[in-house]
């Protein structure tokens, strides 16, 4: 795994719109798997920044999320669908049929996993997936003690991970979707290059288990360890155990 170390935040959130930026460059037509969550908004400013001076085109990318709540219709606010819209969709030149989530607001679980199995494969593949990375090693709504080798499933959500999400859904931890829907570590492992990105002291233990910990299903994220192309970009506070 390679280590970009950042001074803070806002450096972080530029080395990787870097890498991402590059990868548009050299590839025009590539598969983007996006994340959301605190980390990547300033990524994705930076690539709205980009977009506006003319320095990055998305008009031929392709993109896939990693999760999407289920239960959630599209339009709720806090959705992932409209978290990407705020963004980055709404303000760079992405196509509308180019974007593409989990439903989460299909009920069936199972025909839900397998149609979004269908249109990663169908894309062909993830050319560069981006991740942050949860306190407790996950990515994705990949919790400790998911098998690795699941494709897109349903996930119960951690009492831990809806503590940290409940200050979306204005501090209510009752109002946070008890499940989503969400890429597998195997699919997340056949992306041709993987983006971690991560800051702040609450992320160092993470970071450490992810980096030089043992690689075990209850660090999710320790997979990738054994991946051909990772690249973290983290900033001093979460590297500082390293």
């Amino acid at each position: 795994m390679k280590i970009i170390r950042a001074k803070d935040y806002k450096d972080m959130s530029r080395k990787a719109a870097n890498i991402i930026s590059a990868q548009v460059i050299m590839k025009p037509n590539c598969v983007l798997g996006l994340a959301t969550g605190g980390t990547p908004v300033g990524a994705y400013a930076q690539l709205v920044e980009w977009y506006n001076k003319g320095d990055v085109d998305f008009s031929e990318v392709t993109t896939v999320n990693l999760d999407e709540y289920r239960g959630l219709p599209k339009e709720h606010p806090e959705s992932y669908w409209s978290f990407m819209h705020k963004n980055l969709f709404d303000h760079v030149n992405i196509r509308p049929e180019a974007i593409h989530l989990p439903d989460g607001t299909n009920p069936d679980a199972a025909d839900a996993c397998a149609k979004y199995n269908e249109v990663i494969h169908s894309v062909g593949g993830i050319d560069l997936q981006l991740l942050g990375l949860g306190p407790n090693g996950h990515i994705g709504f990949n919790e400790p003690g998911e098998a690795f080798e699941l494709e897109t499933h349903c996930v119960d959500l951690t009492p831990a991970t809806i503590e940290a999400n409940k200050r979306f859904f204005d501090g209510n931890e009752d109002l946070v979707p008890k499940q989503a829907y969400t890429m597998g570590i195997k699919t997340i492992m056949q992306a041709r290059k993987v983006l971690v990105v991560a800051n702040g002291l609450a992320k160092a233990k993470a970071v450490k288990a992810v980096v030089s910990g043992p690689v075990t299903p209850e660090c999710p994220g320790s997979i990738l360890q054994m991946h051909p192309d990772c690249i973290l970009v983290a900033d001093e506070e979460a590297l500082s155990l390293l």
